[in-house]
């Protein structure tokens, strides 16, 4: 068959994500695309993440005539996981545009694992639940009597689940010439000054947060063998020259051993790129993990810090520590690897003195990057079960800088979203002043800057624009 692989990610459509200009390919459709290719069928992939709406995919499917038109999110992208209200509209209105173009329309999303009938009234044929690869498998091998494929949804009915793969090497690995690449290289080198691509290297997380919704992946955890991902890493490196890589694994490298053999095998290829990647600090605490991970090139790890109250991380199911924050931050910096924390306010119970110790944290584990959301709850998680009485109307945000607080809490939303852009711009102003200590005695080189140069002038306070380009350019 001739199948036409497009997802809903629109960047027009989230300006918090535009404006940070860090775009990445989807991911996870390009290994359904790829696999689909490898079973035969003729398969082209049209990326919609740059443009306004979705006249460019009608228009695309109009010139085109695919026997089959398969919307497939990038379930490695953690903004498809909060399914979107303006990227579920614009799905909806494509259904809506296609109905009387008689071409079958199937879905694997996170939202639409949640709420397949959603879908489905609009007009989707088939909605594919949980990780979709060996569904999609089954569905083209069976087309078009497929009604009784495990893992689906239709107007015929919900087939039992399929459970996850676990021998990931057996996919085909994703094809990056299937979209062009050029458009991410160029909006990279103009707002950062270095080109940056993604790949995983598992599926899945283990933990229990209670906030954390797993529509595609479930509670399980899957990993590619180290040697299938240096040969991807390879790949890229040869044909299309990143400078940087972000491994966008929920948790890299939990296995045991794991990063060791994944560094040695970098050794031994000769390969050498910054990445970066998210973990647990829990996770972080062994010197030769963190060593071997600076050996294999990592500039930077995000942690879920979430918050600086003991009594917050017990209510979220976390399983970590405060002095597990701050351990792992210490041994990080000591090899040379940037620290992110990802911190999250509003969470039920959550009092001034838990939000003061998250700042007290922060001043004293001093980070190198901050991500700060407020408590979000998605369906499926134990949270959203707490809360669902509670919550109002909105249901979803709109975007990723929505920051509406959905339930009732211990203050009202106004409060949180002042909060969130005080902690962003005072944690820059701090930021800068340390970095521009770091310059005058000498112990950080200024070219290492360059990528920051226009994040830090825009967010400095503390010297004049003209002494800023006396030290970038001294």
């Amino acid at each position: 068959m001739r199948i036409l692989f497009t997802h809903s990610y629109f960047l027009s459509l989230d300006p918090k994500q535009k404006k940070a200009a860090r775009p990445y390919p989807p991911l996870g459709t390009l290994y359904a695309a790829t696999l689909a290719r490898s079973l035969g069928h003729q398969v082209s992939v049209y990326d919609v993440q740059f443009d306004a709406d979705e006249k460019g995919l009608l228009q695309h499917m109009r010139d085109n005539k695919p026997d089959l038109l398969v919307f497939w999110d990038d379930g490695f992208n953690y903004l498809t996981k909060m399914c979107l209200s303006n990227m579920r509209e614009v799905v909806l209105h494509t259904l809506h545009a296609i109905k009387g173009d008689s071409v079958p329309v199937w879905i694997s999303s996170s939202d639409s694992s949640d709420h397949p009938d959603v879908y489905l009234h609009a007009g989707a044929e088939v909605i594919l639940k949980g990780e979709g690869e060996e569904t999609l498998r089954e569905l083209l091998h069976t087309f078009p009597n497929h009604y009784e494929v495990p893992g689906i949804a239709s107007s015929k009915g919900s087939t039992p689940a399929r459970k996850v793969m676990r021998q990931l090497d057996e996919l085909p690995a994703p094809d990056f010439s299937l979209i062009p690449l050029q458009p991410y290289r160029d909006r990279w080198m103009k707002a950062h000054g270095f080109f940056s691509l993604n790949l995983v290297t598992t599926r899945g997380c283990p933990f229990s947060c209670n906030w954390c919704a797993k529509p595609i992946y479930g509670n399980r955890y899957n990993a590619h063998s180290p040697a299938y991902t240096v040969s991807q890493l390879k790949n890229l490196l040869a044909f299309y020259q990143p400078d940087h890589l972000w491994f966008a694994d929920d948790i890299f490298g939990l296995r045991p051993n794991w990063v060791q053999e994944f560094s040695e095998l970098m050794k031994k290829e000769g390969l050498s790129i910054p990445f970066t990647i998210q973990s647990r600090v829990d996770l972080l605490l062994k010197e030769d993990t963190v060593e071997c991970l600076a050996r294999a090139g990592c500039r930077m790890v995000w942690v879920g810090a979430e918050s600086g109250s003991q009594k917050i991380l017990d209510a979220m199911d976390k399983g970590t520590r405060v002095e597990q924050i701050a351990e792992a931050t210490l041994l990080l910096k000591k090899y040379g690897i940037q620290v992110g924390y990802f911190l999250q306010f509003g969470y039920p119970g959550e009092s001034w003195e838990d939000i003061q110790l998250t700042l007290n944290m922060l001043m004293n584990n001093r980070p190198d990057d901050i991500g700060v959301s407020v408590s979000y709850p998605l369906p499926g998680t134990a949270f959203y079960e707490n809360v669902k009485n509670e919550m109002k109307q909105k249901q979803r945000w709109t975007d990723s800088d929505d920051l509406a607080l959905m339930f009732h809490n211990t203050y009202r939303p106004v409060f949180y979203k002042t909060l969130h852009r005080y902690l962003h711009k005072n944690f820059r102003k701090a930021q800068t002043r340390r970095l521009l200590q770091r310059i005058e005695n000498g112990t950080i080189p200024v070219k290492k800057l360059f990528p920051l140069t226009a994040r830090y002038v825009y967010y400095s306070l503390v010297t004049p624009l003209y002494k800023w380009r006396w030290y970038a350019h001294k």
